[in-house]
């Protein structure tokens, strides 16, 4: 396993795609926030429309909930996308037969790639949370309180939970042998997720959970949220099966 960590690592961190996926997600979710926020302070009626309750809240209430808004569908879609380029990109560029020749199993080189993926999103996720806190400062928010700083921790979380909903891609990239599957899975599951909550069920759709509880905590239970972290270990799961059954012929 340590011998596929570094190896994944080093791709990783060598790639112009996660690098360009990780700057258009922090710069693109505090970019719109900013503006939003901007265009709200100086009495614009379409942005508040945007918001929809958000708009009656003041500060870094408002700030916080705003960006976890923004940042649950934005990153679920750059994290599918990078996710499926990790592991589709194996098919698309014939690598994926080399790796039958290697000592390491095809479930660990999967694992490794999960295990990686997974840092790499916490890390964009702390950017994300860390780079709000500034923009608050900006704004002349003032320090953040308890109420505050608890608002940074649930878009912290909103990150993390959206990293780990992002497993479904690389499931679908395996399956599918490449890119496309995987980024249209993501697509589906952001469209599903905003048609549940329109429909009112939303807390209780994996994808859509974290996002309104960061907004609406008192609105999604814990075992709600419970059902993130266990959808994306049985779909990890999955994965790492899949990866382990390949065969060169299918």
């Amino acid at each position: 396993m340590t011998p596929a960590l570094f190896v994944e690592y080093r791709k990783v961190a060598s790639s112009v795609v996660v690098r360009s996926a990780t700057a258009l997600l922090v710069l693109g979710i505090v970019g719109i926030s900013a503006s939003l926020s901007l265009a709200i302070a100086r009495g614009d009626e379409q942005a508040r429309a945007k918001l929809g309750p958000l708009a009656d809240k003041q500060g870094w209430d408002q700030l916080t909930g705003m960006t976890a808004m923004i940042s649950a569908p934005a990153a679920l879609l750059g994290f599918g996308t990078v996710l499926s380029w990790m592991i589709g990109r194996e098919f698309a560029d014939g690598t994926i037969c080399g790796l039958f020749a290697l000592p390491v199993s095809r479930r660990a080189l999967a694992t490794a790639k999960l295990i990686v993926f997974g840092c790499w999103t916490a890390a964009v996720a702390v950017i994300v949370a860390v780079s709000c806190a500034a923009l608050g400062l900006a704004l002349g928010y003032g320090l953040p309180q308890d109420a505050d700083i608890a608002g940074l921790v649930r878009l912290l979380a909103v990150g993390l939970l959206t990293g780990l909903l992002a497993a479904p891609a690389g499931w679908a990239a395996t399956l599918g042998r490449g890119l496309l599957p995987g980024i249209a899975t993501t697509v589906v599951m952001i469209a599903l997720g905003q048609i549940l909550v329109a429909a009112g069920v939303g807390a209780w759709f994996p994808v859509a959970a974290p996002a309104l509880w960061a907004v609406f905590p008192d609105d999604v239970s814990e075992l709600q949220l419970t059902l993130v972290p266990i959808t994306a270990l049985v779909v990890a799961a999955m994965t790492a099966r899949a990866w382990q059954q390949l065969q060169l012929d299918k």
